[in-house]
């Protein structure tokens, strides 16, 4: 088995959403996008899933331009990057954002799907994406105080 080099992580993920599921999949990218990404430039942040005409993109992914000067002038950093899923795996994708009948978490009410991670799988670049629904400020509230005790902890121990 290939070990996996994590390129860019979406930390914010953890703190602002409860993540109900997850699943992983390819993305299309340009040359100059997958060196950017793989030097570790880029931002999840703001970034999420839509299934459009049967297919998924990732909307608002920030790819800057691996060599400025060798960047074409057409190029676009925020651009909708395809998906590359099964079609059991976008049907699933439909059930969640609530255009289609039944499903686990059909047309639950503030479900989303955003991306957590990219990262190399077997010599691909891969999205890790994850159902989530957003948080409430006291919950928020309640996992700070939480790491806080934990972090309290581990310093008692030592």
């Amino acid at each position: 088995m290939k070990h996996k080099t994590i390129y860019i992580n979406n930390k914010k993920v953890f703190f602002n959403y409860e993540i109900l599921e997850t699943l992983e999949a390819g993305i299309e990218l340009i040359g100059i996008e997958t060196k950017a990404v793989k030097k570790g430039t880029g931002s999840l942040e703001g970034s999420y899933a839509i299934i459009r005409g049967g297919e998924a993109f990732l909307m608002h992914m920030h790819i800057p331009p691996y060599q400025q000067n060798n960047t074409p002038k057409t190029y676009e950093p925020d651009r909708t990057r395809k998906l590359i899923l099964h079609k059991k795996e976008i049907l699933k994708l439909a059930d969640i954002e609530g255009k289609r009948s039944g499903g686990k978490h059909a047309g639950t009410k503030g479900t989303t799907v955003v991306p957590v991670a990219l990262y190399n799988n077997a010599g691909r670049i891969k999205v890790e994406l994850a159902v989530v629904r957003g948080k409430k400020k006291h919950d928020k509230r309640a996992s700070t105080k939480k790491r806080e005790t934990e972090r309290e902890m581990r310093r008692e121990m030592k």
